[in-house]
């Protein structure tokens, strides 16, 4: 177990009676490509971006990571200057102008349209009058709601299946965070995880498998709550937007320790280690690394501690981008196809003392 310690463009002349659908245009503008046309090198670590922030108005530290970009989805954050939005705001303010101005926004827009997808230069065809439009599927007129808090807590869930024991967990320990064995339902023959939103409420459970032998692209190591339709609304749950054991730290505290799934919570916590936290898998969102930062002091530390394989490198690489601009960090390395609950007590105890 081995620590690393961390402390231009123009409009060239576009017409204004260019046509520009800005939703069509988004989906089919390649964020890589954007930046490059911007004169930027891009780092890739999967599908994010992170470097120093290309903005000419950035107002943040000079020197360090704090740009953010998601290329699949079309989106970026700098957590130095505070902006974000998607392509097109991004392209907008690299023209030191306003996305929400909206011929500001449709100049920068007409430029990557002409760059990068011409094809959709023409006005749209008028259609026929006698020509029935399709109608929308009725999802897209209905609200979203995006991790609402259940109205029910699943009963029934067996708290003494073998699975957790034979792991090591401690019946104090699977008592603490509410596990149970699912026999039926959505999570059948999974282990049914609670999971409580930055304020403690609960919107929903994941779900394990208990025989590794059965894991398949069908039947995942872990299952999340799906999307479903009730009472007129669509309800969505985003692990992106919360912590598992967030709820947890009341207070900024000294140190935080991190880790990817939820095992290595628990098998930390059981070892007296209080303040720490799981992504739920290896990719951390800009809004976690926001939470990460917010619990931990200006003067503490922040402990990564990934799987020993190339998604916990960069679940490591990812954090260190987000969050060492704004805490002091450590990186703590597990050999090779090892986990966190791997760690005898008293690695632990000499890991984070």
């Amino acid at each position: 177990m081995a620590q690393t310690h961390y402390n231009r463009s123009t409009t060239g002349g576009l017409l204004m009676s260019t046509w520009i659908d800005f939703k069509e245009l988004r989906s089919k503008l390649d964020f890589e490509q954007v930046l490059r046309h911007y004169g930027f090198e891009v780092k890739r670590k999967g599908n994010q971006h992170h470097g120093f922030c290309p903005l000419p108005n950035h107002n943040g530290k000079k020197n360090s990571p704090s740009f953010s970009a998601n290329l699949e989805k079309g989106i970026f954050q700098c957590f130095g200057c505070g902006a974000k939005g998607n392509v097109l705001d991004f392209a907008a303010l690299m023209i030191k102008a306003d996305p929400k101005d909206g011929a500001a926004l449709r100049t920068a827009a007409a430029e990557l349209q002409k760059r990068f997808c011409p094809e959709l230069g023409g006005k749209p065809q008028a259609k026929e009058k006698t020509e029935k439009q399709p109608a929308k599927p009725e999802t897209e007129s209905l609200p979203v709601v995006v991790n609402a808090p259940l109205d029910f807590e699943l009963k029934g869930l067996d708290a003494e299946h073998p699975y957790l024991f034979n792991r090591g967990f401690t019946k104090e320990t699977i008592e603490h965070f509410g596990l149970g064995f699912c026999s039926r339902g959505y999570l059948k023959n999974r282990m049914a995880i609670p999971l409580h939103d930055n304020e403690g409420k609960l919107v929903g459970y994941a779900g394990r498998v208990v025989d590794d032998s059965t894991i398949t692209e069908d039947n995942p190591r872990y299952r999340l709550p799906g999307e479903r339709k009730h009472d007129g609304k669509i309800f969505e749950f985003r692990k992106t937007l919360f912590l598992y054991n967030g709820f947890r730290i009341k207070a900024p505290v000294d140190d935080l320790i991190v880790v990817e799934a939820f095992t290595g919570v628990w098998w930390l916590t059981q070892h007296g280690i209080q303040s720490v936290v799981a992504t739920m898998g290896a990719d951390c969102s800009e809004k976690q690394a926001e939470l990460i930062v917010a619990s931990v002091k200006s003067n503490g530390r922040v402990w990564i501690v990934p799987d020993g394989d190339k998604a916990g490198e960069r679940h490591a690489q990812t954090l260190l981008a987000l969050i060492s601009p704004y805490r002091f960090m450590r990186w703590i390395k597990m050999a090779d196809d090892k986990q966190p609950t791997d760690l005898s007590a008293a690695e632990l105890k000499n890991g984070f003392i």
